[in-house]
């Protein structure tokens, strides 16, 4: 990794920590396709890596609120997803890689953008698990299909819930990709490197998550990944 690729990459992984941890969602949408565009080869276990403990921070910091039934509806569902995604990952060139992350980016945050509401429930808990498990194992992405099975709950409940589904989802991946063979030094470096910059955004998130609503900002976010994931498909 180059000094001027760390700088970009720790700069774009601050911000992005910032949001997840403010908001409940953008981390992977923000730092995915620009990962994916500059050094591809990161792609999925750098990010998954990034997101463990920027996810158990925000866990645990409103843990009181965590949706725990559907949570434990998603997680199974999300377990289910993991070895879809592990076939996906290995039946993708590199090229095919960038256009998955650039489709299921762009898919999921206008879905995020113009979905109309649902409310929770065991079978959407699921359907929404599964559909998570195969794309974040896949791409890294699975925070838009969450943030949508939540969208209208309170805030503390959609941070707190969505974190645990994505601390647990993200072990399960970890720990299948590595049986798979699919975890590489150079991405464990990565992820040790960008480690600071995910520790100090999700650190200054605390200081205004309560005060943040979250309608232009995360418009902004969810506008941001559509562009990134429209120049992965395109370049």
């Amino acid at each position: 990794m180059t000094l001027s690729l760390f700088a970009i990459l720790s700069a774009v992984t601050l911000v992005s920590a910032f949001i997840q941890g403010a908001l409940g969602i953008g981390f992977a949408l923000i730092v995915a396709p620009v990962v994916g565009i500059l050094q591809p080869d990161l792609l999925p276990v750098t990010l998954l890596l990034l997101m463990l403990p920027l996810n158990l921070h925000v866990a645990w910091r409103e843990r009181s609120a965590v949706d725990w039934s559907g949570a434990k509806w998603i997680s199974l569902g999300r377990f289910a997803g993991t070895f879809a995604g592990v076939w996906l990952l290995a039946a993708l060139s590199s090229q095919q890689l960038d256009l998955a992350v650039g489709w299921f980016t762009v898919i999921a945050a206008a879905a995020a953008l113009f979905a109309p509401p649902f409310a929770p429930g065991r079978p959407s808990a699921l359907g929404v698990g599964l559909f998570t498990g195969v794309t974040e194992t896949a791409t890294g992405i699975g925070g838009p299909p969450l943030a949508l099975l939540y969208q209208h709950a309170k805030g503390p409940i959609l941070r707190a819930t969505v974190a645990v589904c994505f601390f647990v989802g993200e072990i399960m991946s970890l720990v299948i990709l590595a049986i798979a063979g699919r975890i590489g030094a150079d991405q464990l470096l990565a992820g040790l490197y960008l480690a600071p910059a995910v520790l100090l955004g999700s650190a200054l998130s605390r200081l205004t998550h309560d005060h943040i609503r979250g309608r232009g900002l995360r418009l902004g976010v969810l506008i941001f990944a559509l562009a990134s994931g429209a120049f992965l498909i395109v370049r």
